[in-house]
């Protein structure tokens, strides 16, 4: 190998991680949960009030479920095409009894998460389906000519308003 190839590439591989302070600092999404805060709330004793005062009010509530609040944390980094990359996931769950008293607090890694696969396809309507000559014609006289602005004139010719 020539020996300034070896510079090259010795030189770019001493910068290739000072690009990094170029790179935006990750961005944290939802409510992030300080664990120095959940030690305030006490299982058997806290109420909904007393969460919402600590810690603020819930991502969510599970869907058939009032009494489990999920808080629920992500950080994110744009990556390559200005795409988000999850960098951290975290969901903490409180659980409460019928009186609104807490009863249990449960810390859910990204680990325990399962994958959700999306169906891409439309439901059909009837009557929406247009032939080929319907949508090649369908837009003829619906658009107003460039330069006449769309005013509107009485019967006779006369300027509107005008007796």
């Amino acid at each position: 190998m020539p020996t300034t190839l070896r510079h090259f590439l010795l030189v770019a591989c001493l910068m290739l991680p000072a690009c990094s302070w170029l790179a935006p600092p990750p961005q944290v999404r939802g409510n992030k949960v300080d664990p120095e805060q959940l030690k305030e709330l006490t299982p058997g004793t806290s109420t909904k009030a007393d969460v919402t005062a600590v810690i603020g009010s819930p991502t969510a509530t599970a869907t058939f479920n009032d009494n489990k609040w999920l808080y629920i944390t992500e950080l994110t980094q744009p990556r390559i095409g200005r795409t988000l990359g999850v960098v951290d996931q975290n969901v903490v769950e409180l659980t409460f009894d019928g009186k609104g008293v807490l009863q249990q607090i449960s810390d859910r890694p990204a680990k325990d998460a399962l994958p959700v696969s999306v169906i891409a396809r439309t439901t059909p309507s009837p009557g929406t389906e247009a032939s080929f000559l319907q949508q090649l014609l369908g837009n003829i006289g619906r658009f107003v000519p460039a330069g006449t602005g769309g005013a509107s004139t009485t019967v006779g010719g006369g300027a509107p308003g005008a007796p």
